[in-house]
């Protein structure tokens, strides 16, 4: 990637790092893409627009979103290399905002067109648009114009990482893109899968894991994923007594019922009465032990009693161990087995 920043380790620089050895592959995908990011005039993108429009005849809204947003691109002249470089070494040795605007707002065309090659992989141009612009705005941000780098040609590596991340993030529900093995494998198992197939070779996941440079069990597990669609727990998998019954109504629930609760709460105020029946059996420093350490929300340490008492901490617990089982004693002999009371 041209001169980035390798010290810079926040989410945007790692993200445009790693999708760097994909760029070419993945766009390739796409049909005939240019690896350099040369502008697009405005007659060119006026015929994508209205192309796009055309084919949106159908849509409730008579308005098109896409036109109205490439109308206010338009309204931005872009810049002159003289222009472009003036306003980019003012930003680096001022930090003028207004002329990281002007670059970015000259720019914004570069990521329609940038957007429009990923138009089969999401479909959605105008979310493709707005992660490729905030991309943009990285690029003109760690932009240095003393490299002889056009801002145009450093900037297309960061529109293409935002908008790369994005797909991979939203094309399903449950990320499948997590590693760089499964990005790779993300944009272009299928394709290595039809251009085996053409030479007449098995597609086979050994053979693709040699041709991608990845592991086979990296390429098994994108298979997998790739043939199998997202399944909602909403969907209707049979019927009962005339009611559609959903998947989610199948899956075991870790959650006690109305009766489990009702039982337990019923038991805690047995034993309540228990422990304030066994209570009134105590006296003297037993009694305190009770209330302060077996019984208490906040219960004193063996050595605050102990300090209490005028004891050891040792006798304290001694003395603790004689009641605990006392109370053992006596909630087997009121309760049974209906308690957890066995010896610890």
């Amino acid at each position: 990637m041209p001169h980035s920043d390798a010290s810079e380790s926040d989410d945007s620089d790692e993200s445009a790092e790693e999708e760097d050895d994909l760029s070419d592959e993945a766009l390739e995908r796409e049909g005939a893409i240019e690896t350099t990011a040369e502008v697009v005039d405005d007659g060119e993108l006026g015929a994508v627009v209205a192309k796009k429009a055309k084919k949106s005849e159908t849509a409730i809204s008579r308005v098109d979103p896409m036109q109205i947003y490439m109308r206010e691109v338009q309204r931005h002249p872009l810049l002159t290399p003289q222009e472009e470089h003036e306003l980019a070494v003012r930003y680096t040795e001022t930090q003028d905002v207004e002329a990281a605007a002007r670059m970015v707002t000259a720019n914004l065309r570069l990521v329609v067109k940038i957007a429009y090659e990923y138009r089969r992989a999401y479909r959605n141009m105008m979310d493709l648009i707005q992660e490729g612009n905030i991309g943009l705005m990285q690029a003109v941000k760690r932009y240095d114009p003393y490299r002889g780098v056009k801002l145009s040609s450093y900037s297309a590596w960061w529109i293409r990482a935002y908008i790369l991340r994005f797909i991979l993030n939203n094309w399903r529900m449950v990320k499948i893109g997590t590693t760089q093995a499964q990005r790779k494998l993300f944009f272009n198992l299928n394709k290595e899968k039809a251009k085996l197939t053409a030479m007449g070779i098995e597609p086979s996941h050994a053979e693709i894991a040699k041709r991608l440079n990845v592991e086979e069990k990296e390429v098994i597990e994108m298979d997998r994923r790739l043939s199998r669609g997202d399944a909602s727990l909403d969907a209707p998998v049979g019927e009962s007594d005339g009611r559609q019954t959903s998947r989610v109504e199948l899956l075991p629930s870790s959650s006690r019922g109305p009766g489990e609760i009702a039982e337990s709460m019923e038991l805690q105020d047995i034993v309540r009465q228990k422990l304030d029946e066994f209570r009134t059996t105590l006296s003297g420093k037993d009694l305190s032990i009770f209330d302060k350490r077996l019984v208490a929300e906040d219960p004193l340490t063996l050595q605050q009693l102990g300090d209490e008492f005028g004891v050891s901490r040792e006798r304290v617990r001694q003395l603790e161990a004689r009641i605990t089982g006392k109370l053992r004693t006596f909630l087997r002999e009121t309760l049974g087995d209906a308690v957890g009371v066995g010896g610890q």
